[in-house]
């Protein structure tokens, strides 16, 4: 690609934003040099490389290379018997330990997933941990090795740690002894790395030993006294065999690195490799961009296109075609109305492309490999060279026509711009012409309407337009393909307040030729948006329609799937019913065997009646619960004293004893209660019986209840609490007593005997009883209490 459409197209810019996602210098370096490729199977590779790194990120999340420095010049010194110095060899374990953690962080989580392209790179990767370690372990930083590193190091350490401390310990009781006067501070020093005292120069003489420095004054020395000048050589000699020692350790660790010298290398080529790689993929997560489809046939089609250099919240995305009906496009419209960007966009995302580089479009648009983008944008005029705007696009001109051919992609910025304006349209359809004649990709923006006419008339070539909004006086950087822009200058003019007799002398001042094509241009617009609206509102519908279809679907089969899970319980609980009905039926039959048969007591009898009926009352009870509530509509005349009725709430039947009030409550007999409820609770039945009190008459004509039409002589308490029972007795007297029963029989059966107990202290408390006893032999014997009232 030629550097000079890189340059114009911005290429460079973006090359600058994926440079900055690169951690590593080597990293940063192959992004800084990346260039677009004329390769399909280059191209398609590292688009592969891109979109496996960018699924990579999503799932896993960003990763850091870590700052990767380029140790192949070491390495190379090894071969030729060479060792690494301290700050080589940390750099060495610190690319083996980045290279493990990348290593983990490209393994897969999922042995059963598809391998990707980067797959076999992660392989590559040998993090060689016992050599990291081993060099971790010997050098502790830059300035400092470990005294572990060698078992001779250790002793010669140990040396010199004692040697220090004798000479400590001799100057230390020079410095409180006979050289105290002769002191300037009482103070240990080291000069030339041997340990000293300060003496005063008058005293100088005094002390005997080696002079190793003065103060600036002159006025103190720093004396070596020659008590200590042994132990500060021997001290010396050991940092010798130290130094030494230590040449012998990175000598043995670089003869380690040296053994794995292929792997190492390897490791750095392929960490910079992926750093590169997954760059590319940052930059493209940031633009939310998409990996593009190439063909070798010269087809752009661009779906929703954004420029990356234009703010995301303020760019307008554009569709695009070139090259499958039409290789020329020519896009008018107003200044700043966003031709030059639709152009820059093409350009760019073509160089974006072929460098491997995803492109911020929808999927599935498709771009073309070409060997060359030649681009002609911006003012390019030239005080140096003499040359005017116009000289400078037409040198640019002239260089495109000697070098494009088919397989090149060629884009003009105002092209025929800067000279007569009837020349210049002349020139421009030309130039256009020669270049569509020999099948080379083109698109070009201009003002000139004789392009328009040029592309409505010439197959192959085709209008666009940046659309323009008059009431606004805004452009909308919609770029519309097969549309010709229309000039606004008139609407323009007239909206920001010029006189109407000026716009309509300049009008006159045009042929009516350009009047009447401006006019068809009007027309077509305004067709076009009113389309734009229909199919707007067509799509609207269509969505309506096709959401209402799938509500209407899913609640369809919603229905179905509970009408089928509602026909399947109900079998279920059917042949659960007669199952446990079969099941009940002949345990019962048994047990009335095994009564007559054998001499079974009534209490066991009276056990297994009572059980059944509890089971009976249970069903009655839970089908009364799943019965779903329901409501009457009764009005007030539909109802007349003695009607039969059924509460609803209470799923019980009676009579209706009074006329409905202005609340449409009013009171209904059922059996032994007489109770209130409202009219919106019944409903009428046709039932000429209501089984209720029976019904006499007072001497004195009063009507009253025979509860002993409907109360029984026997109360069963089997089963239940003390509380309980003397709740349920309670109310049981009370109606049997009411009822002038002479007697009854409470079944409480004989257990523990709590219950008879505490049903025997009850009654000692009842007025109306006046006698209880157990039942005899025969009739109950201790399970049952005969209550007697008062007559």
């Amino acid at each position: 690609m030629n550097s000079k459409a890189l340059k114009t197209l911005e290429y460079d810019k973006i090359i600058e934003q994926l440079a900055s996602y690169a951690s590593s210098p080597m990293g940063r370096k192959k992004c800084l040099e990346l260039a677009p490729s004329s390769s399909l199977s280059k191209i398609t590779r590292m688009q592969q490389e891109t979109h496996d790194a960018l699924n990579r990120l999503f799932k896993k999340g960003r990763t850091s290379f870590g700052d990767v420095k380029d140790l192949r010049g070491s390495l190379k010194r090894l071969e030729i018997g060479s060792t690494m110095n301290i700050v080589e060899l940390l750099s060495t374990a610190a690319l083996l330990e980045n290279t493990a953690r990348i290593k983990t962080y490209g393994r897969r989580e999922n042995a059963d997933l598809t391998p990707d392209c980067l797959e076999e790179m992660f392989d590559l990767l040998e993090p060689l941990t016992p050599l990291s370690t081993e060099i971790r372990r010997c050098i502790l930083s830059e300035d400092e090795i470990s005294d572990d590193a060698s078992p001779k190091l250790r002793q010669i350490r140990r040396s010199i740690k004692s040697c220090e401390e004798k000479i400590h310990s001799q100057l230390i009781s020079l410095v409180n002894g006979s050289y105290r006067t002769y002191l300037q501070d009482a103070v240990i020093t080291m000069r030339d790395g041997r340990y000293c005292i300060p003496i005063k120069s008058e005293y100088k003489g005094q002390v005997p030993g080696m002079i190793h420095d003065q103060s600036s004054t002159g006025s103190t020395f720093f004396v070596e006294p020659m008590a200590v000048v042994k132990l500060n050589n021997d001290i010396r000699e050991l940092e010798i065999e130290e130094e030494k020692e230590i040449e012998v350790i990175l000598a043995s660790l670089s003869a380690q690195v040296d053994l794995h010298r292929d792997e190492i290398r390897r490791n750095i080529e392929t960490m910079a490799e992926l750093d590169f790689i997954f760059a590319r993929a940052a930059l493209a997560m940031e633009q939310n961009a998409n990996e593009p489809i190439f063909n070798t046939e010269g087809r752009i089609h661009l779906r929703k296109a954004r420029h990356p250099l234009i703010d995301p919240k303020k760019v307008v995305p554009i569709d695009l075609t070139l090259g499958e009906d039409f290789d020329l496009l020519i896009v008018t419209g107003p200044n700043t109305g966003g031709k030059t960007v639709s152009l820059k966009t093409v350009g760019l995302l073509t160089l974006m492309g072929q460098s491997g580089l995803h492109i911020p479009a929808l999927d599935r648009s498709s771009l073309a490999v070409f060997e060359e983008v030649y681009a002609d944008i911006g003012d390019e005029q030239s005080i140096e060279q003499s040359l005017s705007t116009f000289s400078s696009h037409m040198t640019n001109v002239v260089s495109f026509l000697s070098r494009a051919d088919a397989n090149s992609l060629v884009l003009f910025d105002e092209l025929g711009a800067g000279t007569d304006p009837t020349e210049g349209a002349a020139l421009a359809i030309a130039i256009l012409s020669t270049l569509h004649e020999q099948g080379i990709r083109t698109m070009a923006t201009t003002h000139y309407s004789e392009l328009k006419i040029y592309a409505l008339s010439t197959e192959g070539v085709e209008n666009a337009c940046c659309e323009f909004d008059v009431d606004t006086l805004s452009p909308t950087y919609r770029l519309l393909v097969g549309v010709p822009g229309k000039s606004n200058a008139f609407a323009i003019s007239s909206k920001l307040g010029l006189p109407d007799e000026i716009i309509q002398r300049a009008k006159e001042q045009i042929s009516e030729q350009d009047e009447s094509f401006e006019d068809v241009l009007s027309t077509l617009e305004q067709n076009r948006i009113t389309m734009e609206k229909e199919q707007a509102e067509l799509a609207r519908y269509r969505q309506e329609v096709e959401t209402l279809k799938a509500s209407l679907s899913k609640d369809q089969e919603k229905l179905d799937a509970r009408r089928d899970k509602l026909i399947a319980k109900a079998n279920e609980e059917a042949q659960a019913i007669l199952r446990e009905a079969k099941e009940y039926a002949d345990q019962t039959l048994r047990d009335f065997q095994r009564f007559g048969k054998e001499n079974v007591s009534v209490r066991e009898m009276e056990k297994k009646r009572t059980e059944l009926r509890e089971k009976m009352n249970k069903l009655d009870r839970k089908k009364a619960e799943e019965r779903p509530k329901q409501t009457g509509n009764l009005k007030a005349s539909d109802l007349s004293i003695g009607d039969a009725v059924k509460v609803l709430s209470l799923n019980v039947k009676g009579t209706v004893s009074t006329r409905p009030d202005s609340r449409g409550n009013l009171f209904v007999q059922m059996g032994i209660m007489r109770t209130k409820v409202n009219i919106s609770d019944l409903v009428l039945i046709d039932e000429p019986v209501i089984t209720g009190p029976a019904l006499s008459k007072t001497s004195s004509g009063k009507t009253k209840l025979n509860k002993a039409a409907t109360i029984s002589t026997e109360i069963n308490l089997l089963g239940k609490t003390v509380d309980e029972a003397i709740a349920e007795l309670d109310k049981y007297l009370d109606d049997a007593y009411l009822s002038h029963l002479p007697s009854v029989r409470v079944v409480h059966g004989k257990g523990t005997g709590a219950l008879r107990k505490g049903i025997h202290n009850y009654l000692r408390t009842q007025k109306h009883v006046s006698n209880y006893h157990l039942a005899e032999f025969g009739e109950g014997d201790a399970g049952v209490t005969i209550v007697e009232f008062k007559k």
